[in-house]
């Protein structure tokens, strides 16, 4: 029977598959595709590992065998006899083996996909003692996750993962509780049509990836890791935030149709990739990418970018359990993505870790559970707390620009301790570099605009940088105490809220004063929504997601700054601008 949930629209477009849902937290493992040579030594992983716990508990069966009938416990005598039942059941090796050969997924993803299916039936059992035995099945999978987690994997976090091109012949979406960025750039090349979350708001990381990706997501979606089984059909309506599961002949119809009317519609924006970014009134406006590996300087290219407006380099540090980068992997790192903008300049944005991108799960500080990430260190305070770190970035940066035009931002700053101490940090890795006689290249410094408090001193900002990036995610976040990853509050995120509009347009109006540059690189630079009273407001340069440049071009191209501009100064002193951004 068909039914929908409702969500978050972070990512336009629509997507029909096949449900994968991810495990839970509580069964934590790599989640990736093997090649067709690798499925029957996934199976043999398997085998093996199910072959050593049920060595295991026939081991622990023969010491309470020795022990007597005076000590021996029969209640543990029992559970071990059914947990030797369950490894030995035939739903849960065959459904393994399934999930392994036809789907080609990894042998600790098919064990806990097939974990899920079973586990549903449990649940369903009238029989009380039967429906428990499913908290049985979780332990003995979860010992057969311990014996495989002496296995190393064939994938690194981050690169493209083997056996993607054609192993899978059906329409996948991926459907999970949540993602993390490090999740998301694992899947960034990966076979998924769409993707689903419980959690998220519409700029919470898992969204910003999802529209990097230029796939159809929806977040916030609640329970629909819950509710969607395994290999149910999905429909993603990312434009209008509505997930369909099991839809009828009607449906999977009307939405193939409109499938198709996307497909055109972005054949027809693709035509603008050489036309410039004028507007009516001769206006040129700078369109920029933001990315967050090198190789995504292919697709900034592809889609008419001028340069990269936001390199996010903290990707380069995420799902390496605490391993960071050194200076050497970060300097191929950001060369590659300098040559790959073939003398366009890219600007690379100091690590910005911390909130809702953590490096890993387990790299919490003790007793750090109960605090506000969005408040602690994060960002530059994380790099200047570990100042060796934060050099070696530095270094790798100084060296990359010497291949091409670097520009160097650094987020989050908010106090002019933070300036000095940054700039201090910044002429020390020069002069490291120097008396090594390492060959390094002339930067411009910018700083992110994301905490009112920078906002509202822009002149010390003027004083010390060339140029100056607003960051809308987290200026709005944090103007209007909004957690931007939290679903209960995300219709209050208001991107157009008067407080937002004045920190924004000052900003803009006194970065032209100075002649400096000044750019937005948050979410409202690809809304085409915002497009006009952004250029209304005196914006230039907007630096965005690749798969959203042709639909802002699009939108410029019809434009008249001399016009906009008076509306803009209405919409500015308005108490409800909303009302007034369909005039």
């Amino acid at each position: 029977m068909s039914f929908s949930v409702h969500g978050l629209a972070v990512s336009r477009g629509i997507a029909i598959g096949r449900a994968v849902i991810v495990a839970s937290s509580r069964v934590d493992v790599a989640h990736y595709f093997v090649q067709t040579e690798q499925v029957v030594g996934e199976i043999e992983r398997l085998r093996h590992a199910r072959n050593e716990v049920a060595a295991e508990i026939l081991k622990v069966q023969q010491s309470l065998h020795d022990l007597g009938p005076s000590d021996a416990h029969p209640e543990l005598t029992a559970l071990l006899d059914v947990h030797l039942m369950l490894l030995q059941d035939e739903q849960l090796t065959n459904g393994v083996k399934h999930w392994i050969v036809e789907r080609h997924y990894n042998a600790e993803w098919a064990l806990t996909t097939q974990l899920e299916v079973i586990a549903r039936q449990f649940d369903e059992m009238e029989d009380p003692y039967l429906r428990e035995r499913k908290a049985d099945l979780e332990q003995v999978v979860e010992r057969i996750l311990r014996v495989m987690r002496g296995v190393s994997s064939p994938v690194v976090s981050g690169q493209p993962h083997p056996g993607q091109d054609n192993a899978v012949d059906v329409p996948l979406v991926l459907i999970a509780h949540d993602l993390s960025p490090a999740d998301m750039l694992q899947f960034k090349q990966s076979v998924f049509a769409g993707f689903v979350t419980d959690v998220g708001g519409k700029t919470s990381h898992t969204a910003i990836v999802a529209r990097s990706m230029d796939i159809p997501a929806v977040v916030g979606a609640r329970s629909a890791s819950q509710l969607i089984e395994q290999d149910d059909w999905v429909i993603i309506d990312g434009d209008a935030g509505v997930v369909v599961i099991d839809p009828s002949p009607i449906l999977l119809a009307e939405y193939g149709f409109k499938q198709r009317q996307g497909e055109v519609e972005r054949e027809r924006l693709s035509r603008l990739k050489n036309t410039p970014a004028v507007t009516l009134d001769g206006q040129k406006i700078e369109l920029l990418a933001n990315i967050e590996q090198p190789e995504d300087a292919v697709g900034a290219l592809k889609a008419g970018a001028v340069g990269v407006g936001l390199f996010r380099s903290e990707f380069l540090f995420m799902g390496r359990n605490g391993k960071l980068p050194d200076e050497e992997e970060q300097y191929q790192a950001y060369k590659r993505a300098v040559e790959g903008m073939q003398g366009l300049p890219v600007t690379i944005r100091t690590v910005d870790v911390g909130a809702d991108k953590p490096l890993d799960r387990v790299a919490q500080r003790a007793g750090e559970d109960h605090l506000n990430p969005a408040l602690g260190l994060r960002a530059i305070r994380w790099s200047l707390a570990d100042p060796a770190m934060f050099l070696a970035q530095l270094r790798a940066i100084l060296r990359a620009a010497a291949h091409g035009p670097v520009n160097l931002l650094v987020p989050m700053l908010a106090h002019a301790s933070e300036i000095r101490q940054t700039l201090a940090l910044i002429n020390r890795a020069r002069e490291q570099l120097e008396a090594a006689g390492v060959r390094q290249g002339a930067v411009k410094l910018g700083a992110m605009i994301e905490v009112p408090a920078a906002a509202l001193t822009i002149p010390l900002f003027l004083k010390h940088f060339d140029f100056l990036s607003i960051g809308t995610n987290d200026l709005i976040q944090y103007t209007l105490a909004i957690d931007r990853a939290d679903e209960a509050v995300s219709h209050l995120y208001d991107p157009v809220h008067p407080a937002v509009l004045h920190l924004l347009a000052n900003t803009i109006t006194q970065c032209q004063a100075q002649g400096k540059g000044v750019s937005v690189c948050g979410e409202m630079a690809g809304d085409v929504a915002m497009t006009r009273l952004l250029l209304g407001l005196g914006l230039r340069s907007f630096s965005m997601h690749p798969s959203q440049i042709l639909a802002v071009k699009q939108q410029i191209l019809r434009c008249d700054t001399t016009r906009l501009q008076t509306w803009a100064q209405t919409v500015l002193a308005a108490e409800d601008p909303a009302a007034l951004m369909t005039d």
